[in-house]
């Protein structure tokens, strides 16, 4: 991969025998590691056994999960927050978990639209939950930083699944919630 960034920075017309791209290469060869590092997980790793029966039936709610992930289109980064919600059937999982899967699925190359469902119905499959609402806003660099440059655009993405899909009730207290 270090290459390969060399081969990029020479193709934009930069020397990387000057001082400060010397060890660019490898820098951002790392860095890309780490913004990728979700494909080395899995949810079986990241949940760990943190599963615990539960007779709470009411909804939980972890909202203004930080997130950072990159455009599969244009390799840009995305800067959001998640919020994620779900009614327990007998088991909940670690609070941290939460956080733990918005991160490995957000730390792969991805779009918005995806990455709101994937951590929906992974909850869901988790925790077996009778519903499950994940809201997702971001402002993405490939509108800001090009193209259309609009500054001050935030995309909002939702998936529904179960009672936050079923349930009027369910959805409007989620979305309550939410905002307060």
């Amino acid at each position: 991969m270090k290459e390969e960034y060399a081969r990029i920075i020479e193709a934009v017309g930069e020397d990387l025998s000057r001082p400060g791209l010397v060890d660019t290469p490898k820098r951002a060869a790392k860095a890309m590691q780490f913004l990728c590092q979700g494909y080395q997980q899995s949810v079986e790793e990241i949940v760990n056994d943190a599963l615990f029966p539960s007779d709470a039936s009411e909804m939980v709610m972890v909202k203004d999960i930080e997130l950072y992930s990159l455009c599969e289109h244009h390799m840009l980064p995305f800067i959001g927050k998640a919020h994620v919600a779900y009614i327990p059937n007998g088991t909940v999982v670690g609070l941290s978990k939460v956080a733990r899967l918005v991160d490995m699925f957000a730390r792969r190359l991805q779009i918005q639209e995806q990455l709101t469902v994937q951590i929906a119905e992974t909850i869901e499959k988790v925790t077996g939950a009778a519903g499950v609402g994940v809201i997702i806003e971001a402002k993405h660099m490939c509108m800001m930083m090009r193209g259309v440059e609009k500054q001050n655009s935030v995309m909002k993405t939702s998936a529904m699944l179960g009672s936050f899909r079923n349930s009027q009730a369910t959805r409007n207290e989620f979305l309550t919630l939410l905002n307060s």
